[in-house]
């Protein structure tokens, strides 16, 4: 395998030098985008968009085709993987994801097995596939998934929560069969995310969304060894090139040092920390990606463009280990052409820095 002919991002996440600070977005291929809602309007559902490997390929490469990005990231969902565990995944137009067979007996968890990714989700590496080759090597792909916590978060709750009340009962009451739901779902998302890696994804990325909300104990002991234990069984290298991995946990700044000691190669920032601050935290073992408001899209070009700039400068000199990205996923509600400002200027802004550098 080569790398492809913009390899920024990889170089950026391996702390290798970049031209200049690479850039995608969370959630890049969505809503926002007037093409994308064309195309899962023919699709039919979004279920159907992310089960059908060429609708997957063609909203993967919409964002690429209107913007310079660096990296293009798989269109699916986290909730793929207990949807292929048979918990029966359904979404409901304004109520989000739902499951028709949460977890809530323990005979049900006790029965919890891992599905093989080749079979019960082999829309999706055929998705990873197909993308692969309509990059035609122009920019890296990357995978993902959720974390083990923040896929039992929906399995257990049955959908998205205010409080996760269930999940938090259980954690206290009954951390055996949290601990059962966690172990499986780890093995599921190691085999998950390796098979991604065989299909063809160059780097992998594991979504933390809801870690974020655990105490400090909790959050260690539930959420971060399981994200521990799937880096641990990541395919490291393919046909000779390191697949490196990024985890992110959303509101995990108080923990960024313990995150940064997991074997990962970069941390994702939310926008609640300063990205300079994190740097002199942790900055030395992995490489940092974030971390702007996604609000500030809303704003004016000019203001956007300043906000951008503030993050570049306070990740400080030198052109190594910094992956622009938004804190979050970005809204439905963004205007397009604000995306384009911000992709122009980080770099532009970053080339300019690299040469004062000098």
């Amino acid at each position: 395998m080569t790398r492809p002919r913009n390899d920024n991002f990889l170089r950026a996440l391996l702390k290798e030098p970049t031209d200049h600070t690479p850039l995608w977005l969370m959630r890049q291929a969505g809503r926002y985008l007037p093409e994308y809602c064309e195309t899962r309007k023919r699709a039919g559902s979004f279920l159907q968009l992310c089960k059908n490997p060429a609708m997957a390929c063609e909203v993967t490469l919409q964002p690429l085709s209107r913007y310079d990005l660096d990296a293009a990231i798989l269109f699916s969902d986290i909730l793929t993987v207990p949807d292929a565990m048979g918990l029966g995944l359904y979404f409901t137009e304004g109520e989000g994801p739902k499951f028709e067979r949460p977890l809530r007996e323990e005979w049900a968890i006790r029965d919890l097995t891992a599905p093989d990714p080749y079979d019960h989700l082999r829309y999706v590496m055929d998705g990873v596939s197909e993308i692969r080759r309509a990059l035609d090597n122009s920019v890296p792909l990357i995978g993902f998934s959720g974390s083990p916590y923040t896929l039992a978060c929906y399995m257990v709750e049955g959908g998205s929560s205010s409080d996760y009340r269930r999940v938090k009962t259980m954690i206290y009451d009954r951390p055996d069969l949290m601990h059962r739901i966690l172990s499986v779902t780890a093995d599921s998302v190691t085999a998950y995310l390796n098979a991604q890696i065989e299909s063809g994804a160059q780097a992998v990325m594991i979504f933390d969304s809801w870690g974020g909300g655990l105490s400090a104990a909790a959050y260690q002991e539930f959420s971060l060894q399981y994200m521990q234990r799937i880096v641990a069984g990541l395919i490291k290298e393919k046909d000779g090139e390191r697949i490196p991995s990024i985890v992110f946990t959303k509101g995990g700044g108080l923990w960024l040092e313990s995150i940064a000691d997991i074997g990962c190669d970069a941390l994702g920032l939310d926008w609640t920390i300063d990205i300079g601050e994190a740097r002199r935290r942790v900055g030395h073992k992995v490489a940092l990606q974030g971390n702007l408001d996604p609000n500030v899209l809303f704003a004016s070009p000019d203001k956007i463009a300043a906000e951008a700039k503030k993050v570049l400068d306070s990740y400080g000199p030198g052109d190594t280990g910094h992956v622009f990205n938004l804190g979050h996923g970005i809204s439905q509600f963004t205007p397009p052409d604000h995306v384009t400002t911000l992709v122009n200027t980080v770099h532009e802004y970053s080339k300019i820095l690299r040469k004062k550098d000098k």
